[in-house]
């Protein structure tokens, strides 16, 4: 059963990759602007030789058919070849992995953040006994989910670096400049967790099994953490893999707004300038990041709950 249940999540997620790649193709490829003539000249392309251009078309590729460019570009991909750099002439792969792990490192700081912020969050809003405490605490998240991102990250920067001066602006250098950029992806991300698990809690405390084991004489402490919160974190834990998304797709703004090195300036670059390559191994990337942190939480469920087994889960999915 799990062999048969991993084989066909591992079948969903190559229809995935492969929506994703075909779907980043069509849209960069409808997209205006001639990528050969970007490459030959910049933006000015009626200024560029047109001689030029039809030889780097040529040698690119682009002046064959759409359907012969795209089968040509979908083996290559297949055997982990994505091409070369229009831009850089440097193969999309070395790109990848050289913008990979600053951005590794500040997705995973706020993941880390994020869970933290918003575990704590949720636990502190269910345990309060004063009411217009837990009321402020429960307004939080729906605050935190609404505020923009691009938004978060330049109070921040207003606040700790212009005003206090206590970190960096802008740049990539050690840990501390890495606080602001990860703590702006951290608030919407855990806002939402906080969200989802505060919701789950008081929907799991009001179950007739947590008035039993009240009534056993179960302190309110050991209820929250020994009973309701085993139960109450598989809602969050469903949707784990749009968290990661979220990061993911924090990460491209952030590094943008703290001139950061990484993901997301790497695909803002490729992107304007029409990097098909780049656009489309970064694309291919995050749905990867996205189908095996599904996985990864499919495979986590029972771990935390044994009544639920691979078998539902399958059935489920099914």
């Amino acid at each position: 059963m799990w062999l048969t249940y991993i084989a066909r999540r591992v079948g969903q997620g190559l229809v995935v990759l492969w929506a994703a790649y075909t779907i980043s193709f069509l849209v960069l490829y409808l997209l205006p602007g001639d990528a050969a003539a970007l490459f030959a000249g910049g933006a000015d392309q009626e200024a560029v030789d047109p001689e030029l251009v039809a030889r780097l078309r040529a040698e690119l590729g682009l002046d064959r058919p759409l359907w012969e460019q795209y089968l040509t570009a979908l083996g290559r991909a297949l055997v982990g070849d994505f091409g070369t750099s229009t831009q850089t002439g440097r193969p999309a792969a070395d790109l990848l992995g050289e913008a990979l792990p600053p951005t590794l490192a500040l997705t995973g700081f706020a993941f880390v953040l994020s869970v933290v912020l918003g575990a704590v969050l949720a636990l502190a809003a269910s345990l309060t006994r004063t009411a217009w405490l837990r009321n402020l605490l429960f307004s939080l998240p729906p605050i935190g989910v609404s505020i923009p991102v691009f938004w978060i990250g330049l109070l921040l920067l207003q606040a700790f670096s212009f005003q206090l001066r206590l970190f960096p602006a802008m740049g990539d250098d050690g840990f501390v400049s890495l606080v602001l950029p990860a703590v702006t992806i951290a608030i919407p991300s855990g806002a939402f967790i906080a969200q989802l698990l505060s919701r789950s809690l008081r929907s799991t405390l009001a179950q007739p099994y947590v008035e039993v084991v009240r009534a056993k004489g179960a302190g309110e402490t050991r209820v929250q953490f020994g009973h309701a919160l085993r139960n109450a974190v598989i809602p969050t834990l469903t949707m784990g893999g749009v968290l990661v998304g979220g990061l993911l797709s924090g990460a491209v703004v952030t590094e943008t707004v703290f001139s950061r090195l990484g993901i997301g300036r790497l695909v803002v670059t490729a992107v304007n300038n029409r990097d098909v390559p780049v656009v489309q191994i970064v694309v291919v990337f995050a749905a990867l990041v996205f189908v095996v942190a599904n996985l990864v939480v499919d495979l986590v469920y029972p771990l935390v709950d044994r009544r639920i087994t691979l078998a539902r889960t399958a059935f489920v999915a099914a």
